[in-house]
């Protein structure tokens, strides 16, 4: 039965990957993991459907490391191996800490800025780290985690935005170095990528939709399908990359 874990499974774009994992057969595992899985509506719906040992969840919270490190303990003890790792993290804003993309320099915070680093490129590193030992050790694994085009700094035409772009830039060289180390673990085996959703219609974007042509504006399971075919479709060749819904690489 293959196995997917998916980390910030509890709404928006994790929650509709969970869903679209299980409608893609009747032999596949997911383990979901939030913060407070059983706060959860959306997974609760999810659980009444599938049930065990189709879905299950664990609690993880992707800014402790103690709280990760925990988390794989249990995973580790609920099966021998994962086909495929997804983090969902992202932290664009956050209202009640007073967390907003910058537009100027005057509007950086250090402490918005750790957060965000926290959430957006410590976190899936150390997803990475606890994780990784879970793959197959001799089949294709997969190791992805949700970016952005503004990670990208030769795309960088506009500036602003200084905590969330720089996050995703540190965020995408962890995924580069790490899948350095994975393939010769693995003997290139294992893939490890970073992939860019698009606009979709979650909380993350929001605040920010005014902008955004209807066309480009996605509902949550239609581009967890599109991530997941994007996924299906990965070569040992594309480790290390960063890739749009589309399949399109992004340039560093």
């Amino acid at each position: 039965m293959p196995t997917f874990l998916i980390q910030g499974a509890g709404r928006g774009l994790g929650l509709a990957l969970c869903q679209a994992v299980l409608e893609t057969e009747s032999s596949i595992r997911v383990i979901a993991t939030a913060r407070d899985p059983d706060r959860s509506d959306g997974l609760a719906e999810l659980q009444k459907r599938w049930g065990s040992p189709h879905l299950e969840h664990v609690a993880l919270d992707i800014t402790s490391q103690r709280s990760v490190e925990h988390a794989r303990r249990i995973v580790g003890d609920m099966c021998d191996q994962l086909d495929v790792v997804i983090t969902c993290a992202g932290l664009l804003h956050d209202e009640q800490r007073g967390i907003w993309p910058e537009k100027k320099l005057g509007d950086i915070k250090a402490d918005n800025l750790a957060q965000s680093f926290a959430v957006n490129a410590i976190g899936p590193a150390l997803m990475i780290r606890y994780f990784h030992d879970l793959l197959p050790k001799s089949e294709r694994g997969v190791i992805a985690s949700l970016s952005a085009r503004v990670g990208s700094i030769s795309d960088n035409g506009l500036g602003g935005w200084y905590a969330y772009r720089a996050s995703k830039a540190a965020q995408n060289q962890i995924t580069q170095t790490a899948s350095i180390e994975l393939r010769r673990r693995s003997k290139g085996h294992h893939i490890c990528v970073g992939l860019h959703p698009g606009t979709v219609d979650t909380g993350l974007s929001e605040p920010f939709q005014n902008h955004v042509p209807p066309t480009q504006l996605q509902a949550p399971a239609t581009a967890a399908k599109h991530l997941l075919s994007v996924i299906d479709n990965l070569t040992p060749d594309d480790t290390g990359r960063v890739f749009d819904w589309a399949g399109k690489p992004i340039e560093p």
